[in-house]
């Protein structure tokens, strides 16, 4: 390597923690990197991705290969894509000096997506002749396998309407009827589908499970019915899901020339948010990763460095399957050639009880890792000031601590991968670290423990530390309420608008604008208006959404829109158009132009740019037109463009793509934002309020809805969830129905203290948390108070650190 090129790495590696070195360090094999809240995982993964690729330059240019590698680089979100590709680039082009090329970022879904489609021979997807849909448990496909399925099995549809009592009145088997219908069958379905069509698991596989159960409902051979009428439903169609691109891609990989054209494009593997991951796709990650058998490939496993070994052998695609069913099978032989950094956080898995998301899988990785030395721990993080990060470890050791007594045998628990925290301790940075105030000095205590009197005293207490905290320059530090659910954040959003208002504080519900998703409404309008230009309606609409946008001056737009042939075309002899009609005519104008010029699938993309959309609208844009062009594939024309649109708008909440400048709008100085806890991961603040600390909420009662109850004390869908985790996990037998939804309650919970963990660690200067002697049992319904017991770790907290647990906010001081 030359001299500047390595000086230039040396200096990208001294400028990162010991633990981000270690990223930055690799050069083959598989690595694992256990990273605790605040270590800056991202920074390290782009800054080990830049000097990766710089290496790879210099192979190639050693080689005289003609063929260029690339660094594949995958994460959970297309925000946290477009975050490190920036990064990457920046490294390369500042500090390496290289082209801004040799790597690609991708989601998972998006690689699968890629290599599908180069392949679809192998694949079988034929984006044209196929429709991408996301099915819910409200999704018609759904509805209609659940119809299908009570249909060809009458006797076990009787079976689950009789539940475990039933007199026979006709009004009860009216209502059952509907509940089974409506609400228990679709979300079994639901459940079950996402959990075994992303595991690999096909429905007679799961009908092959179902006989290890002897459950009197047959729970798991209803899931397998209802999953197999999905399926002929989905192929019927000719529609896919997402888990379907994981599959195809899966396939393309199976053919040996295949697989092996993929894999000598990659020199290696980079991923984000490990432990998110599903069992499909560590499983293509994995493959993708393994040695393809070209020599200028230069990253060969640290074991094997001599030995080119078979080119053409499939066996390691076998292998690596199986392994992701035996959590304790040896890395060390089978994963020797994987050219592997995985990255994530095990502590911080809060997706998996509502997406197939496994955190076991990454568990197990770093496991195997540890075994054969190719493990490395981030445990330094500057984020947060000393007490924070105290009570952030004290949290996570007395919940694992704990665990025990909530166990169905309460016996201690040996397998460390089932408790909910891997043992894993925040430290602070050393003297000297890179970061700008690292581990910054404490505002107040940095860490305050309130026991308000009801909610109104809660929004009190917040009110007054907001005030103090913002002082006389609200523009000064950033600030946000973390709740639980949405409602909460409703509630405190009306409750404190005034006082915000007051002092010029500004407050942002993040959960109010997710509810406005405005993009498909107005790329709608505008294309509405450009396939029927003179109609009214049309008009008025598209020059309704460039007001709201700011494009045209607010206007008499009735007058304009009652003689679109005048406004648009004005004759000569027409009196002249004052200015802002001028402009509005112009821009109406050349969206028609734009019409007639570009062809149909940039349309959307082009109104896009129109409408002046910041990165996150853009995005969110890109996301919709990719999903409305598949979907039009077969037939393009304007009419279905807009009949997709229309679909769209109409039936569904199309969700908007979260980019680094909309995480900057959650975290902007000045601004008080409410945001779920859920949605805080990845984001930080000077000031971090957590209040509504109650049981019922975290880690929360798992309970049966009274309208299900006549199945009995469990719900359907959570016993299938944990059946079929139990068999992927490799456990001896199928756990009953009993067994299976105390497992449930214990993913539950432990995902639910996961989440009070992440919540914790968004906090800078000063972590502020509540528990109020009296809240609402249910936020659909704040008015209706009654005595609430408090989280258990915060009861917790308050005994460990008594000196910060204040009485009245008068005891405060900045």
């Amino acid at each position: 390597m030359s001299f500047p090129r390595a000086e230039a790495i040396a200096r990208i590696r001294n400028g990162l923690r010991p633990g981000q070195q270690h990223m930055a360090d690799w050069q083959s094999g598989p690595l694992a990197i256990s990273a605790v809240p605040g270590a800056g995982k991202s920074t390290g993964m782009a800054a080990a991705a830049a000097i990766a690729i710089a290496r790879q330059y210099e192979r190639s240019a050693e080689s005289r290969s003609s063929s260029r590698r690339q660094l594949v680089v995958v994460t959970f979100t297309r925000s946290a894509a477009a975050n490190i590709k920036a990064k990457i680039r920046k490294y390369l082009r500042d500090d390496l000096g290289l082209p801004q090329t040799g790597f690609f970022v991708y989601t998972l879904h998006g690689l699968a997506l890629n290599i599908a489609t180069r392949h679809s021979d192998l694949s079988g997807l034929q984006l044209e002749y196929v429709t991408l849909i996301t099915p819910t448990q409200s999704h018609r496909f759904i509805r209609t396998a659940v119809e299908q399925w009570i249909g060809n099995n009458p006797e076990r549809y009787l079976r689950l309407l009789e539940g475990h009592q039933f007199d026979g009145e006709e009004t009860e088997r009216l209502r059952r009827q509907s509940v089974l219908r409506t609400e228990v069958l679709p979300e079994l379905a639901n459940t079950v589908i996402h959990e075994a069509k992303s595991s690999g698991i096909s429905p007679e596989q799961l009908q092959e499970w179902s006989q290890q159960t002897t459950d009197e409902y047959g729970i798991l051979t209803v899931a397998a019915g209802l999953y197999e009428q999905y399926q002929r439903l989905m192929r019927s169609r000719e529609f896919i899901d997402y888990d379907d691109m994981i599959l195809a891609a899966l396939r393309v990989l199976e053919n040996d020339s295949a697989r092996r054209i993929e894999q000598n494009q990659v020199f290696a593997v980079f991923e984000d948010e490990a432990q998110d991951s599903s069992p499909l796709q560590t499983q293509l990650l994995e493959i993708l990763a393994s040695d393809g058998g070209d020599e200028d490939r230069g990253t060969r496993g640290q074991g094997d460095k001599g030995d080119k070994g078979d080119k053409g052998d499939n066996s390691s695609l076998l292998t690596l399957h199986s392994s992701l069913l035996t959590p304790h099978s040896s890395l060390s032989t089978q994963h020797s050639a994987l050219n592997l950094v995985r990255v994530g956080d095990p502590n911080q898995a809060i997706n998996s009880t509502f997406t197939p998301a496994d955190p076991i899988y990454f568990r197990q990785f770093c496991e195997e890792c540890d075994r054969i030395q190719r493990l490395a721990t981030m445990d330094q993080a500057g984020r947060s000031t000393r007490i924070i990060i105290d009570a952030a470890n004290f949290t996570l050791k007395w919940i694992n601590s704990q665990w025990s007594a909530i166990t169905n045998n309460k016996q201690q628990i040996t397998d460390n991968r089932q408790v909910p925290f891997r043992l894993q301790t925040i430290r602070p940075v050393d003297a000297g670290d890179p970061q700008a105030n690292a581990n910054p000095t404490a505002i107040g205590g940095g860490l305050e423990l309130y026991t308000p009197r009801d909610i109104h005293h809660t929004v009190e207490l917040l009110s007054q530390r907001i005030i103090q905290l913002f002082g006389e320059d609200p523009t000064k530090n950033s600030a946000a309420i973390l709740v639980r659910e949405n409602r909460q954040g409703r509630w405190l959003g009306e409750a404190l608008a005034s006082v915000c208002k007051e002092h010029n504080i500004t407050l942002y519900d993040v959960g109010e604008r997710d509810r406005r998703s405005h993009v498909p409404q107005e790329i709608l309008a505008l294309l509405q208006f450009c396939d029927r230009p003179h109609s009214p309606d049309y008009l008025k609409a598209a020059l309704e959404a460039l007001v709201q946008r700011q494009l045209i001056p607010t206007q008499d737009l009735n007058a304009l829109a009652s003689l679109p042939e005048e406004f648009l075309y004005p004759s000569p002899l027409a009196v002249s158009q004052p200015e802002p009609v001028q402009k509005a005519a112009h821009l109406c104008r050349s969206l028609l132009r734009a019409r007639l010029e570009l062809p149909l699938y940039q349309l959307i993309s082009f109104l896009a740019l129109t409408l002046n959309y910041d990165q996150a609208e853009l995005a969110t844009a890109d996301k919709l037109a990719e999903r409305v062009n598949q979907q039009i594939a077969s037939n393009s024309s304007m009419r279905s463009m807009l009949s997709a649109l229309s679909e769209i708008v109409s039936s569904e909440r199309f969700e908007p793509v979260e980019t680094e400048d909309s995480e900057e709008r959650y975290t902007r100085r000045g601004q008080l934002t409410i945001i779920t806890m859920h949605k805080a991961k990845g984001l930080d603040w000077d000031y971090v309020f957590i209040p509504f600390l109650h049981e019922n909420l975290i880690p929360g009662r798992f309970w049966v809805p009274p309208q299900s109850q006549f199945l009995g004390d469990f719900t359907l869908s959570e016993v299938a969830r944990a059946q079929i985790r139990a068999a992927l996990h490799g456990e001896s037998t199928i756990p009953d129905v009993t067994q299976a939804w105390e497992q449930a309650k214990q993913l539950k919970i432990s995902e639910e203290y996961r989440l009070l963990y992440v919540a914790m660690t968004r906090a800078k200067l000063l972590l502020w948390m509540s528990a109020a002697l009296k809240a609402p049992f249910t936020w659909s319904k704040p008015e209706n108070l009654q005595e609430q017991t408090p989280c258990p770790v915060f009861g917790a907290l308050k005994r460990q650190f008594p000196e910060y647990v204040v009485g009245t906010p008068t005891m405060i001081t900045n």
